[in-house]
C-alpha cells in the first residue's frame, strides 16, 4: 500500500526541494560570475585543498565529492587544462591515479573561497537564528545518518 505524503509533509517536501535547487543556483551563480569555475570544480578543488599533501586518489576523491569515476575524470581533465590539478599514477601501484592540487589551483581556491563562504553565509545562515542552525544541523545528520549507510559522508 502506497503511503501518501499528507499535507505537512507535502509542504515539506516541496519547500526542501525547491529551499535546496535555489541554494544550489544561488552558489553556482555566484562561483561562475566571481570566480569563473562551476560548484563542481570548487569542492574538488577544496576537498584536494584539506587533503595531506592536497593529494587523493582519484576514487577517493570520487568518493568524497559524490561524482561517478567517468565525471569527475571530465572535471579534472578541465581542472588540469586550468593548470589547477595535475594527475600521476601512484608511486606504489600503478593502476592507482593521484589528484594532486597545484600551486596555481591552491592560489585560485583562496581567491574564490572568500565569495563563496559570504555566499553561504547570506543564502543559508543570515536568514536563520542560532537555534533554527542549530535545529537545521542536527536535522541534517539524521537524515545523512539513515541515507548514507556506508559512512561516505561522515567526518570522522
Amino acid at each position: 500500500m502506497t503511503r501518501w505524503l499528507d499535507e505537512d509533509e507535502q509542504e515539506t517536501w516541496r519547500a526542501f526541494l525547491w529551499t535546496t535547487r535555489l541554494l544550489n543556483d544561488a552558489l553556482e551563480s555566484q562561483l561562475q560570475r566571481d570566480s569563473n569555475m562551476p560548484h563542481t570544480y570548487y569542492m574538488i578543488l577544496a576537498m584536494l585543498s584539506e587533503s595531506p599533501g592536497r593529494t587523493l586518489t582519484m576514487s577517493e576523491l570520487a568518493q568524497i565529492v559524490r561524482s561517478s569515476p567517468s565525471r569527475l575524470s571530465h572535471a579534472v581533465n578541465r581542472l588540469e587544462e586550468n593548470g589547477w590539478v595535475t594527475r600521476t599514477k601512484h608511486p606504489t601501484d600503478r593502476r592507482t591515479t593521484l589528484a594532486k592540487l597545484t600551486d596555481e589551483g591552491f592560489e585560485v581556491l583562496k581567491a574564490a573561497a572568500p565569495g563563496h563562504a559570504e555566499a553561504v553565509r547570506q543564502n543559508l545562515f543570515d536568514p536563520l537564528t542560532r537555534e533554527q542552525v542549530t535545529q537545521l544541523r542536527e536535522t541534517l545528520h539524521t537524515l545523512l545518518e539513515s541515507l548514507d549507510t556506508e559512512g561516505k559522508c561522515r567526518d570522522d
